[in-house]
């Protein structure tokens, strides 16, 4: 089934947009300042997990490359770039540009324009004397949660989707530092590798004495984890692992809970969330298919309800027997014990991260999303997010004192906002490579650590009978399938009564709307920390973003520092006749810059570099970023843009890391920036193997000329 092929290649596949659908925008591709290829992944990897040691050191993920590739990346792992380190305390002429993979030997491996990619682990690299394996999770009686050993459906092949990664040192201990690692998948994961250092330079992996969080009561008391994808190193010194919960949408792309209400059924509008404890609960959509027929719908986010059972095996459930030689996907329902929805799609803050086994801590208070990135600022109170997807949001959380204060994380106490953004000067229809956004943030609620999570632990105990037994008139034990069928129905018509109803929802936008955020009843505080996008959406936030991707700024970011988001996918909500935002579409995103202010609020964004349109030939869309992801900032205020990319009119299918730098009058950048926002570019081969044609021209400024994701797809097709 397709969901199959989605999970195998990652939570990241997109659709394509059709060229023709993309005519040419003003300023598409351009750049405000500097922007250079350093290196090339290999097919079927994106870039992710970029980390820059002290040392200028630059290590990134392979994420689920293919296995048709050239040894040493066909598997997925972590590796560094032997032989090169960026200046960061230099002019930025580091390093000269990579040219683009032109044949099939370069587009097989990792390249780089200095130094040679070397693994540093491996998927499933055994660890612990062999009796776990990286980046694998377990059962607590220490089974691996496979398909090898469990019916069902897997989000992303065991071990394939390494991301993130975050290096905390050790100076006094008896390695150089920690290497902790996402891996995404359902149920998730955060390992824990020990790096030692070599005399000439050399970073080696101890193997031996690597953890897989998960693996550990610490983690597992929490529920685990599931989809965990980038992360950040707070300013106390933690790594931060996002878990990126796609299957959180209520109601698909922009549609809202009020307007549920208004038609009187979810038909067409229903989001996936509504199906987390149906028995096989990525099979809705198919079911959606078979029961309305031309009038389905894509129920978003349906895919990544691949793996929620596994979560259950992980957490302890007896598995469900196969009901017959070809049933890949039981619907007999489980009834012992199930994940609760409202305990994914947070920030993980592995705290202790050096102890024998590290304290994860969950912060439930800054709002549940599909999490790909966060930013904790220098004040230690302030952190941006943003939640990936079509329709999805970046939002703000703001502590009453700094977060590491508090003797208790779960004492934690913060208030949540969301955005609302127009376009500078109301420029609707305007191209988004000339338009400054304004932000303004609208607070939903205050609470603690400790009350939402136990708002949290009221649906602790609903499983996939619960489904059946609330929802269908029929005996699922005489009928599942027609239990099954009514249950869905009923769903799709009225909402899922076993969790947060739309009822409560509305009922808080009402009061919220009449009394503000302080005046809600107490049993409704609940209602934005448990369904944060719902409820922004139904009190008029803007949660217009495609694929809100990445944010980042320098470590020790102050007052006057540059913050940078990175939208991969500037379309659908963001470029329709609807909403705050109507901007021209750029199918290939936009990298914006804002500045932090004196309480580190951000109330503006200006568009520093803008993709090309997918209509744009080979000539212009190889060498511009397109579809950026994650955003890092290094040091030096560089800053590594990594790919997530269609291919549009590339000549080839890889993605790129590319090294932005500012022009020279940019919030933070260096006076002696390279090039003044002007250009330089080097011919270089990564692999040395033979000469490559000089790159095409990129778009050094900015013009002054006035793909949907999977889970957005309405044919249901990776």
């Amino acid at each position: 089934m397709e969901t199959s092929v989605a999970a195998t290649l990652g939570a990241s596949v997109t659709a394509g947009t059709a060229a023709a659908e993309d005519d040419d925008t003003d300023g598409a591709p351009s750049v405000d300042g500097d922007l250079r290829r350093f290196a090339s992944t290999a097919l079927g990897a994106e870039v992710t997990g970029p980390c820059v040691l002290d040392d200028g050191t630059l290590l990134m993920s392979l994420q689920h490359p293919s296995r048709d590739n050239a040894h040493l990346y066909d598997r997925a792992g972590v590796g560094y770039f032997r032989g090169f380190r960026f200046d960061l305390d230099g002019d930025g002429d580091d390093f000269d540009e990579l040219s683009a993979p032109t044949t099939e030997a370069h587009r097989r491996t990792v390249r780089g324009s200095e130094g040679v990619f070397v693994p540093l682990v491996e998927e499933a690299d055994p660890i612990r004397g062999g009796e776990e394996r990286l980046g694998v999770v377990q059962t607590p009686d220490g089974v691996d949660v496979t398909t090898d050993a469990f019916v069902g459906t897997q989000y992303g092949n065991a071990a394939y989707n390494p991301d993130c990664n975050q290096f905390v040192p050790t100076p006094d201990g008896e390695y150089a530092g920690y290497l902790f690692t996402n891996w995404e998948n359902s149920p998730g994961n955060v390992s824990r590798v020990p790096i030692e250092r070599t005399g000439d330079g050399r970073l080696d992996a101890v193997l031996e004495d690597a953890l897989n969080l998960a693996n550990t009561d610490a983690l597992r008391d929490l529920g685990g984890t599931r989809i965990n994808c980038y992360g950040d190193l707070s300013p106390w010194g933690t790594m931060v692992s996002s878990e990126e919960n796609y299957a959180h949408p209520r109601v698909s792309l922009t549609a809202t809970v009020g307007d549920i209400d208004d038609a009187g059924t979810g038909e067409g509008r229903v989001g996936a969330c509504q199906f987390w404890n149906r028995p096989n609960p990525v099979g809705i959509q198919d079911a959606v298919d078979e029961y309305y027929g031309d009038d389905s719908w894509s129920v978003q986010g349906y895919w990544a309800l691949t793996g929620v059972e596994f979560l259950a095996y992980y957490l302890g459930a007896d598995p469900v027997e196969r009901e017959g030689e070809d049933d890949a996907n039981p619907t007999t329902p489980i009834d012992d014990v199930y994940p609760n929805p409202y305990r994914y799609g947070y920030h993980v803050d592995v705290r202790e991260p050096t102890a024998d086994e590290p304290q994860p801590v969950k912060y439930y208070v800054m709002g549940r999303a599909a999490w790909e990135a966060p930013d904790f600022q220098q004040d230690r109170k302030t952190v941006y997010g943003c939640s990936d997807g079509d329709s999805k949001g970046i939002y703000k959380f703001v502590a009453d004192r700094p977060i590491p204060s508090y003797d208790d994380p779960m004492d934690l106490a913060g208030t949540l906002y969301a955005p609302t953004v127009t376009p500078r000067n109301d420029d609707q229809g305007a191209s988004p490579a000339t338009t400054a956004l304004d932000v303004e943030w609208m607070e939903l609620g205050h609470a603690s650590n400790r009350e939402v999570e136990s708002w949290i632990a009221a649906y602790d105990d609903v499983t996939q009978v619960d489904y059946l037994e609330t929802h269908a008139d029929t005996d699922w034990e005489d009928d599942l399938e027609t239990a099954l069928r009514e249950a869905d129905e009923t769903v799709v018509e009225a909402g899922n009564r076993n969790y947060v109803t739309n009822a409560e929802i509305l009922e808080w936008a009402s009061q919220y709307e009449a009394d503000g955020p302080d005046g809600v009843d107490e049993d409704l505080r609940k209602v934005p920390f448990l369904e944060t996008r719902a409820a922004a959406k139904e009190v008029g936030a803007s949660i217009e973003f495609n694929k809100a991707e990445g944010v980042d700024s320098v470590d020790g970011a102050t007052p006057g520092d540059p913050i940078y988001f990175g939208v991969s996918e500037f379309n659908d909500a963001l470029a329709d006749d609807e909403g705050d935002l109507r901007l021209s579409r750029v199918d290939g995103g936009v990298v914006y810059r804002g500045t932090l202010e004196s309480d580190y609020d951000v109330s503006t964004l200006e568009p520093v570099i803008t993709g090309p349109d997918a209509s744009d030939p080979a000539s212009v869309a190889d060498d511009a970023l397109v579809n950026v992801d994650n955003v890092y900032v290094m040091d030096d205020g560089r800053v590594l843009c990594c790919e997530d990319a269609d291919q549009f009119g590339r000549s080839y299918k890889n993605d790129c890391l590319y090294v932005y730098d500012p022009a020279a009058d940019a919030p933070g950048s260096r006076p002696d920036v390279l090039g003044n926002g002007g250009n330089a570019h080097g011919d270089t081969d990564g692999s040395r193997a033979e000469p490559e044609s000089a790159p095409s021209p990129r778009y050094a400024s900015r013009s002054t000329d006035d793909r949907p994701h999977l889970d957005e797809n309405p044919s249901h097709e990776p």
